[in-house]
């Protein structure tokens, strides 16, 4: 398989779950041999949200300013400008008119790191450990596909963390995810730096709470195309577990995304792209 020269899931000190600036990004990058990068912290949201894990909302011109700086700083490296997002109806206006249109994002990144369930908000992080919260999961992910404003999702299987393993339940929630991938002409991503995270041995027999492989074995069940990304928190992680992502991606004859198609995906994409994808 040909060798993938970008990453498009990095992380900066903003979100307080990780450490470095957009320079010290791009600086490691060009080390890595990269030729594009996209930088895309944890949106922050105009109600401060989960402000444990993402910036203040006061603090995103100061996100969008390192970018364009960067870009200035590095013009040998292509660095495209995004942000991790929560799906919400209440903040689709903010992400069309705000981040894709006042701050020309490139793309933006969907995830699912909580999802509604029964009035409240969970995260599949630690709480996907009731079957009856795995329809609450499979139909804000669908939605979240459905909204039309994200190029790819970001780890689909991070449910993995909560799970010691794959059951009916979620094999049959995959299917449902995979469909609707497939209507939508989704695109998912192999997240890299699930490699770098390790589950307790008591819980699970997989070193690693995602990518899980029989998730993927699904997947390649169906006509879904693929991204392998870093997630990277650190700087020197910019191209980390990328090639384990690869691996998977290989061995499960799943199909990679191009660059262009992923970025032809996002709602401001150059009309170059839309036509051509």
């Amino acid at each position: 398989m040909k060798p993938v020269l970008h990453n498009l899931h990095t992380h900066t000190f903003r979100c307080k779950h990780a450490t470095g600036d957009v320079d010290d990004y791009c600086r490691a990058a060009l080390d890595a041999g990269l030729e594009c990068i996209g930088i895309s912290d944890h949106t922050p949201l105009p109600d401060d949200r989960w402000l444990s894990v993402r910036m203040p909302y006061v603090e995103l011109p100061d996100y969008m300013d390192a970018i364009s700086e960067a870009q200035s700083d590095h013009p040998n490296l292509r660095i495209l400008r995004s942000a991790e997002c929560e799906y919400d109806e209440c903040y689709e206006s903010y992400y069309r008119e705000e981040m894709l249109g006042e701050y020309a994002c490139d793309y933006l990144i969907g995830a699912v790191h909580f999802f509604p369930h029964q009035g409240e908000w969970l995260t599949p992080f630690s709480d996907f450990t009731n079957p009856s919260c795995y329809g609450s999961f499979t139909d804000y992910f669908i939605e979240t596909m459905e909204s039309g404003l994200f190029s790819f999702i970001a780890h689909p299987d991070n449910f993995g963390a909560s799970i010691p393993m794959m059951n009916a339940e979620t094999e049959a929630c995959t299917h449902a995810m995979c469909q609707a991938a497939v209507d939508l002409g989704g695109i998912w991503e192999v997240n890299g730096y699930g490699y770098r995270k390790t589950l307790d041995s008591s819980f699970s027999s997989r070193r690693n709470p995602y990518p899980i492989e029989e998730f993927w074995d699904i997947v390649s069940d169906y006509p879904i195309k693929v991204i392998a990304n870093s997630d990277a928190h650190r700087p020197q992680d910019i191209a980390s577990n990328i090639d384990d992502a690869l691996d998977l991606i290989n061995r499960k004859g799943l199909e990679l995304a191009s660059l262009d198609e992923v970025l032809a995906r996002s709602p401001n994409a150059p009309k170059h792209l839309e036509r051509e994808h």
